[in-house]
């Protein structure tokens, strides 16, 4: 069997009967979808027909030896604290840690919930608060509350939202409805088992994502017993992430991307042009092919998967190339969080340059917060804002794209690309994607958009989570390292490379207060 045609062994989509309506493609399906789901939650939070709470189940579980195990650390911070506010005389702070002490040690949870929630009340931009609701954040979530009937009912309705949401879609597109719906609910079990892995106190702490779970799930099954036929159907990677990214749109504000000044827009556009280039040149240099290089390159300087597969559609790009590159995305991404907050901590690096190297190179906004909460707020938040700046480069780079691979292709057959074959052509849920983020940016009340936020972001992480599911299943891990003697790996680690030590230099630049004064993030 050769390389290619084991990297994807999943259809394109479980087409039975020709499509006759230009609307009714895979993009603009997953735009009809997401506006679907966008406009059930305003409703449904607009008249209060249904708590959206019922919505957000709970994962976090952390064990009783764990917390035994964190305790010692914990006591630590505390006697640190103690030091402090012996010094400053703040006799509130020392009866507060004097009493989570007291509880840490008594190993009972509920007393140590109880103390934690007292200390957190100080505040999460005190050291004091800050360790409070970390510790309150484990005390609180023992494995029953994840195994309760009414937190089993929320995933059970969001299991049935999915059934009906993407039969939908499904039967919109003309693909085979039954197929897809045996298959879906294996699919979905995958990704709940991924966000339960996911929420364990150790995975929480070491910022290890559900996509990690997700994509080694998937990769365990097809790289064992193989992707049984009855579930391929099911497999739509494309299909599921792009639904997901029209929603995401919903929570990427334009205010919120700007609220940290020119700083974060300038480190985006700069990572983006460097690194971008730096990914085709290599890729040009070790033979790759100009289509696989586009994927690449767009993936390691923007955001990941979601980019690569704006990319991909932006220059009708080969499916199997794409699932290489999206794997390979999430297989390089488990040490770079792991590994990028420790060598901060280590050197003693500046938090808000630290932040700014996270959101820089990490290639989700989930691993950017899980990975800045490790440094301090202020590297997260610093991290997430410039993510953000990053993610809404996603539909200026797909417009590029569709234009730049049209003339290109006009210019191998002579013919004058027109605005046409540049629409056609361009990835249509980005249009999805910037117009969710417009609606909520200048649209709607403040109100409707904090009292969704929480709803919405749930429902896309279940896209997403199926999504990542779907690319283990239609990979062969193998033949990461072997496909094209390796050449596009290459290419993509060397890229990462770069990324990494260019964006550490403009963080430091435009963060550490060496060009303009250091922003106030706290």
């Amino acid at each position: 069997m050769s390389h290619q045609a084991t990297i994807s062994t999943a259809p394109a989509g479980p087409v039975a009967a020709p499509i006759t309506r230009s609307w009714r493609t895979e993009d603009w399906i997953a735009v009809v979808l997401g506006f679907l789901v966008i406009t059930t939650v305003l409703v449904l939070f607009q008249w209060k027909v249904f708590d959206l709470r019922n919505v957000v189940p709970n994962f976090r579980w952390t064990t009783d030896s764990q917390i035994a195990a964190q305790t010692p650390g914990w006591l630590a911070a505390l006697a640190q604290i103690d030091e402090e506010g012996q010094a400053r005389q703040q006799q509130n702070v020392l009866a507060l840690s004097k009493g989570l002490r007291d509880a840490l040690t008594s190993q009972n949870r509920k007393a140590i919930d109880a103390a934690a929630a007292k200390m957190a009340s100080l505040g999460s931009r005190t050291i004091a608060g800050a360790l409070a609701t970390e510790i309150r954040g484990h005390a609180a979530a023992t494995p029953e509350r994840v195994f309760a009937p009414d937190n089993l009912t929320k995933v059970l309705y969001v299991g049935l939202g999915f059934l009906i949401v993407t039969a939908i879609g499904v039967a919109l597109a003309g693909w085979r409805v039954t197929p897809f719906l045996i298959g879906l609910p294996a699919i979905f079990v995958l990704a709940l088992v991924a966000r339960f892995l996911a929420g364990n106190g150790v995975f929480v702490n070491w910022g290890i994502e559900y996509v990690i779970f997700a994509l080694l799930l998937g990769l365990l099954i097809s790289n064992t017993i193989g992707t049984p036929w009855w579930l391929k159907p099911a497999v739509q990677t494309e299909f599921f992430i792009k639904t997901g990214l029209v929603i995401l749109g919903a929570s990427l504000l334009f205010h919120e991307v700007l609220q940290a000044g020119a700083l974060g827009i300038v480190q985006a556009l700069l990572v983006v042009f460097v690194v971008w280039y730096s990914c085709f040149w290599l890729s040009r240099k070790l033979r790759v092919d100009d289509e696989f290089a586009a994927m690449l390159s767009t993936a390691v300087s923007i955001c990941g998967v979601s980019a690569a597969i704006a990319a991909c559609g932006a220059i009708k790009g080969d499916k199997k190339k794409l699932s290489y590159v999206t794997s390979l995305v999430l297989i390089v991404a488990v040490p770079m969080m792991i590994v990028m907050p420790w060598i901060a901590k280590v050197t003693g690096m500046d938090d808000l340059v630290a932040g700014a190297w996270l959101g820089g190179t990490l290639d989700t906004s989930a691993s950017v917060v899980a990975a800045g909460a490790l440094i301090s707020d202020a590297a997260m938040k610093t991290g997430v804002i410039v993510k953000f700046s990053q993610n809404a480069l996603i539909g200026v780079a797909a417009f590029a794209l569709a234009i730049w691979w049209t003339l290109k292709a006009g210019a191998a057959t002579g013919e004058r690309p027109s605005a046409g074959v540049i629409w056609e052509r361009f990835p249509k849920f980005v249009l999805g994607f910037v117009l969710a983020s417009a609606v909520f940016s200048f649209a709607l009340s403040p109100e409707l958009v904090a009292g969704t936020r929480g709803a919405l972001g749930e429902i896309r992480t279940w896209w997403f989570a199926l999504a990542f599911v779907c690319i283990g299943l239609e990979t062969r891990f193998i033949e990461l390292a072997t496909y094209e003697q390796g050449r596009p790996a290459l290419a993509f680690l060397g890229a990462q490379g770069i990324n990494v030590l260019w964006t550490l230099l403009l963080a430091w630049l435009l963060f550490g207060g060496v060009i303009v004064a250091q922003p106030a993030i706290n």
